[in-house]
């Protein structure tokens, strides 16, 4: 069976709007923080800056764009919420102003940040620590109702690198995924997304074989997949080149998560991402 014949026939729903997920989507990354791995600072100069660079990635074809003001790059601290949303708030408050009816993700642990970001018009939550580094998350989500993001992580982003180790990375990607769903399930949060992790506590090892085992995980869970793999160590490391050289290992990865399963492709690089996607529409419908 065709990879597009067999997609979730899922739809979420947040501020009356409508995304379906039976076709892959693309979710553009905006970072605000001065210390990303890759483009850290470039867009937190302005507003104006910043709204651009939403102009930008809206033509090239954007789904959602997911704005983040905590760096979660391997050895980085967990962000006061206070000087989260100080760098945060006034910049979703221009896009959401902007453009009213564009999807808007917004990357964060703290719960106090994601009620407040929800208030101001963001349709949904990405979080890279399952609630796990505030527990308060769950009910900031089922209160809203949104669409949530829930990430696999070993330890913090601080120490997540130091030593990742499992006993079969899958199995236990998976029994973590059910275990945080029961929470969420108890307070009737639906419209979830999940998230393996690469580069979240995974040797480059690890982040391969769960690139390799997405169709495993989605079958379990008949959940969306996402994969955040853009221009991260698991292509570096392994094609020996800098995050500003990774475009082409990028690509090359995200066919290889789209033939695995994956519903969304978080990415730098929207042009190239949604032009992988029409390629591989184009293979899943020619006999």
């Amino acid at each position: 069976m065709s990879q597009i014949s067999s997609r979730l026939p899922i739809v979420w729903t947040s501020w009356g709007k409508s995304l379906q997920l039976d076709v892959p989507r693309v979710m553009g990354i905006l970072n605000l923080t001065p210390d990303s791995f890759f483009d850290g600072g470039k867009y937190a100069l302005s507003e104006v800056v910043a709204v651009n660079r939403v102009k930008e990635m809206v033509r090239e074809g954007v789904d959602i764009v997911d704005i983040g003001a905590a760096s979660s790059k391997p050895g980085a601290p967990i962000i006061d919420p206070q000087e989260e949303q100080k760098r945060l708030l006034p910049f979703l408050k221009a896009i959401r102003r902007t453009f009213p009816d564009l999807w808007i993700s917004v990357d964060t642990y703290h719960s106090s940040t994601a009620e407040k970001s929800l208030e101001l018009g963001a349709d949904m939550i990405n979080d890279i620590s399952a609630a796990s580094i505030d527990a308060e998350l769950v009910h900031v989500v089922a209160k809203f109702q949104c669409p949530y993001i829930l990430m696999h992580m070993q330890e913090t982003p601080s120490t997540m690198q130091e030593q990742p180790s499992y006993g079969n990375v899958v199995d236990e990607v998976i029994s973590f995924f059910r275990q945080k769903m029961v929470t969420f399930s108890t307070q009737q949060v639906q419209q979830i997304a999940l998230d393996p992790g690469f580069g979240f506590g995974k040797t480059v090892e690890h982040n391969f074989e769960l690139l390799k085992h997405m169709q495993q995980i989605r079958r379990e869970f008949k959940l969306p997949m996402l994969a955040g793999i853009s221009r991260k160590s698991m292509i570096n490391k392994v094609i020996h080149v800098s995050p500003e050289e990774a475009l082409n290992g990028t690509t090359a990865l995200h066919m290889l998560a789209l033939q695995n399963g994956a519903d969304i492709l978080r990415t730098h690089d929207v042009k190239e991402a949604k032009q992988t996607i029409l390629l591989f529409q184009k293979y899943q419908i020619t006999s």
